[in-house]
């Protein structure tokens, strides 16, 4: 270790000498700070994860995991057999040359049974011409378990906002939002997503669809005319760019992320993308496509909109960091409440690079003049005292749980369905195989049952004609009984002939 930078190194211990239970976020937190503020150069290689153990005094397994972590999130790079060196894609940062030109749905048979009486009698297959059925388990994604909105911890909250908050506070907002709940969000993103969060350069919206707008009518008045999007991909970022006057280009993704040759042949200047875990595919970004991804942008003087829509919900292994991280004057960040706590809150945020920011945060003051002023300082106030992290923990959890239900469900009643994106999220992709099928059938069949599902067909372009049926499962909404005899409701109706 020491032929490799002692001074570097030092900033390590800190780290190294954190409580137990976050020594290990801690020490990725400093790697990354040391590569960002330059300290470690890219193409510096690293000490063995023995030797750097060894002179930290920690874990070969806690080097090891983040190593693998940062190499995962584009910071390091691994040659096996020739070690770990420090990469390249985090060139461009704040405090660094800048870049070129520079002047955001996203138990067992006993309990199965009680929980679907609760849902109500079990419909009638319709006859000809009759409305469809009424609708007993909705396996489609993008709603999170509303009734684990912590009810108890918000109002406390809100008792003590009331309570301290001084009246001019009910003035006119700062367009960007509530100073404090800026300082707030900025300390959580940094620590839990590994962004470069300043504070100045955050702006509270109305959710990330808020975020979208505010971006698109940037980008057109600066003369773009379109904007790339994933294909697969949410067609809701198609809609929310399409209504500030740009056109959309769909974008196809294969196993590691975009594909670089028809991301450089659309010509684009723009594009939304979900890296850490893509909806709806699931996958994880590579480094190299993640690298290749900012390499574009800075060649056309270009920017991305990072939609980080379920970047805390993360079950076998710890949350891939945010692609903002390593380049904050290319990558627009988005993020919101809406799947932590609850889509009615309306309140996202979106952390802006320095030549957009004047103009992002005049359009939101004439957009609304700003979010509510105790809706914001409620939130901040939850972040601050511990609440926000212990409603992550207990999501998890649950959600989790969750996904073992499911899991377990298609193995039991729909044997030789393939399984995708289950490391991540709210939602799985199901690959059933042919002999169920066809598709519109599957479908047809399910909703006679009184299952609602979503074919993997309505994200984009892409129709593969292997004839297997796939699947946008949605499962953090559903108690894990109700997973089950829904899933079961399913292979009873599509085994029907």
């Amino acid at each position: 270790m020491r032929s490799h930078g002692q001074a570097a190194w030092e900033l390590l211990l800190p780290a190294a000498a954190a409580p137990a239970r976050r020594r290990g976020r801690a020490l990725q937190e400093a790697l990354r700070e040391a590569e960002r503020s330059g300290r470690l150069a890219a193409g510096t290689r690293l000490p063995s994860t023995r030797a750097l153990a060894a002179d930290l005094g920690v874990s070969r397994g806690l080097v090891t995991e983040a190593y693998e972590q940062l190499t995962a999130e584009g910071y390091l790079r691994s040659d096996r057999g020739a070690g770990t060196w420090v990469g390249d894609a985090a060139r461009s940062r704040l405090g660094g040359a800048p870049a070129p030109g520079a002047t955001p749905d996203p138990g067992g048979e006993t309990r199965a049974g009680k929980a679907l009486d609760a849902l109500g009698p079990r419909p009638a297959t319709p006859a000809r011409g009759a409305g469809a059925p009424a609708v007993r388990v909705d396996f489609r994604p993008g709603t999170p378990d509303l009734s684990l909105f912590p009810r108890a911890a918000w109002s406390a909250a809100q008792r003590a906002v009331l309570a301290r908050l001084p009246h001019p506070a009910l003035g006119y907002p700062d367009p960007r939002g509530l100073p404090e709940l800026r300082e707030a969000l900025a300390g959580m993103l940094t620590r839990r997503r590994g962004v470069v969060a300043d504070p100045e350069r955050l702006v509270v919206c109305s959710g990330v669809a808020q975020a979208s707008s505010l971006l698109g009518f940037v980008l057109r008045s600066r003369g773009l005319d379109a904007v790339g999007i994933e294909d697969p991909g949410s067609p809701e970022h198609g809609r929310l760019f399409a209504s500030t006057g740009l056109d959309t280009v769909w974008l196809p993704l294969d196993e590691e992320g975009l594909r670089p040759e028809p991301l450089a042949a659309s010509g684009v200047r723009a594009v939304v993308v979900t890296p850490s875990h893509q909806f709806p595919s699931g996958i994880s970004w590579s480094a190299e496509r993640r690298a290749a991804l900012l390499d574009w942008a800075r060649a056309v003087d270009g920017y991305v909109l990072e939609d980080d829509y379920d970047g805390d919900f993360r079950y076998d292994r710890a949350p891939v960091g945010a692609l903002q991280g390593l380049d904050p004057e290319r990558v627009v960040y988005t993020g919101s409440v809406s799947k932590s706590l609850a889509p009615g809150l309306r309140l996202g945020w979106m952390l802006v690079p320095e030549a957009l920011l004047a103009e992002v945060v005049e359009r939101k003051r004439t957009m609304d003049l700003g979010n509510p002023v105790l809706d914001q300082a409620v939130l901040a106030e939850f972040v601050t005292r511990g609440a926000y992290d212990r409603q992550l923990r207990r999501c998890q959890r649950a959600y989790r749980e969750r996904r073992d239900a499911l899991l377990s469900a298609l193995a039991e009643h729909l044997p030789g369905t393939g399984v995708s994106g289950i490391a991540a999220g709210l939602h799985v992709i199901a690959r059933v195989p042919g002999r169920y099928g066809p598709t519109e059938r599957f479908l047809a069949r399910s909703a006679e049952a009184g299952v609602a599902l979503r074919p993997l067909e309505e994200y984009g372009t892409a129709r593969p004609g292997d004839g297997d049926v796939r699947l946008v499962i949605g499962y953090a909404h559903l108690a894990p009984a109700v997973v089950t005899a829904g899933i079961r409701m399913v292979a009873e109706a599509v085994g029907r002939e």
